[in-house]
């Protein structure tokens, strides 16, 4: 008996379309075992109930959005179209506190400041947990969660302002610093303001210990701001920066304020007297002449030094001081000083960075020398007096950021071993 068998063209494709079958039927699902720990949730931070755990597996690489719908219809995002790849031997998981991204509720008017996330109000809602894979395939699991207790007080804060609104970081006694203010509603968990430019680059603002109210307490809030000059930290780069406060109290509702902030004229002052030299006019002098000596300032740093006088040139009897030449001492001013071992006082006698051929001069007359530019020193000591029991005696020279310090490398410059001859 013979059997009909059929052609193998036709057995061939029979095979694949079997194949091709059994692997559409077996193909896992894109998103699978989306689970809530919990269909109930009390957003106040009582630490009961506060949060829910997420979990759901992905068989493939997918964008995955969390989102709530309220009776109403309102949607409520919490995660939006995250990118995410397959799980490999865990599920996904996220806790979940009922804080989704910013939205304002009908007749809320918000002033100076914006809410980026919040709580949901109290309320029953549909949960949404979705994936669309790169196909474009979209699948859904679905649920219910109650809402209720929920902490409806918001983080807000208001009245940000930098005063003064320009501000110069850079030692020179004028305009160093800002005070950046602002008021909390409500107590947080945390509050950070800081700069942001337009590189991205954050530079971030300490809160006064000391301030009008505690740390996260309602009130008013103040950050005193120098650049970071007083760390030895270069200031943000000259320009206008917003300024970002950022508070977040203990559910975890994010509320922002935003203000500008212009750095001008803005560096780490650095000084130093060039190569350590000072040319001296002698290393013996009679009782009633003058010491001269000769020295190099350099500008090094980008912004400008502050000075004051007396000029280079000037010439100071023993007897004499800057104070009693009507010169006294000025918070953030350079001068070039010179010190002698028998002198009460440090460094008594003291002149400017430079004279009016390099200096520049401000509106209300203050006088700077110029970023990167050096400056020819000189002057003198007529001594009138001599200590018998010190002399000779050494003398040096230094270069003083009055009301900051000695400048470092240019103190006890180049000492001369003076002696006095009396007649």
């Amino acid at each position: 008996m013979r059997l009909s068998l059929a052609p193998r063209p036709l057995l061939l494709l029979v095979g694949v379309t079997l194949l091709l079958t059994l692997v559409g039927c077996g193909e896992e699902p894109l998103l699978s075992e989306v689970s809530f720990s919990a269909d109930h949730i009390t957003p106040n931070a009582d630490g009961d109930s506060d949060v829910v755990r997420i979990e759901y597996w992905l068989s493939r690489t997918a964008n995955l959005s969390i989102y709530f719908i309220d009776q109403d219809g309102q949607r409520y995002s919490f995660r939006n179209s995250r990118r995410r790849a397959p799980c490999d031997e865990d599920p996904y998981s996220v806790l979940f506190s009922a804080v989704v991204d910013g939205f304002t509720l009908p007749g809320e008017v918000w002033e100076g400041y914006a809410v980026t996330q919040r709580a949901l109000p109290d309320g029953i809602y549909t949960w949404v947990v979705e994936a669309v894979d790169g196909m474009g395939n979209l699948e859904q699991q679905t649920g219910t969660l109650t809402v209720s207790e929920s902490d409806r007080e918001l983080p807000g804060l208001f009245d940000l302002n930098a005063t003064p609104a320009v501000f110069s970081p850079n030692l020179d006694g004028v305009g160093d610093q800002t005070e950046l203010r602002v008021q909390l509603i409500k107590q947080v968990a945390s509050l950070n303001l800081y700069l942001l430019g337009d590189d991205g680059i954050r530079y971030h603002v300490g809160e006064e210990s000391d301030g009008p109210v505690p740390p996260g307490e309602p009130g008013l809030h103040t950050f005193n701001y120098d650049g970071g000059l007083l760390l030895s930290a270069d200031p943000p780069p000259d320009g206008t920066y917003v300024v970002w406060a950022e508070a977040q109290d203990a559910v975890g509702q994010h509320a922002v304020a935003t203000t500008t902030l212009t750095i001008e004229n803005g560096g780490l002052p650095q000084g130093y007297i060039l190569n350590g030299e000072v040319e001296w006019s002698s290393r013996s002098i009679l009782l009633g002449e003058t010491l001269f000596f000769t020295l190099t300032v350099e500008n090094d740093s980008v912004t400008t030094l502050r000075t004051t006088g007396p000029l280079p040139g000037t010439v100071y009897s023993s007897e004499d001081d800057y104070d009693t030449v009507g010169a006294p001492a000025q918070v953030g001013v350079f001068r070039v000083g010179i010190h002698c071992e028998n002198e009460p006082v440090v460094y008594p006698y003291r002149w400017s960075i430079g004279d009016e051929t390099v200096l520049e001069e401000d509106l209300e007359g203050r006088l700077y020398l110029p970023p990167y530019t050096r400056a020819v020193v000189s002057g003198g000591v007529r001594f009138v007096d001599v200590v018998d029991a010190r002399n000779p005696q050494f003398c040096w020279a230094g270069l003083i950021h009055e009301g900051v310090g000695m400048v470092a490398g240019s103190t006890h410059v180049d000492p001369v071993f003076l002696f006095i001859e009396v007649p």
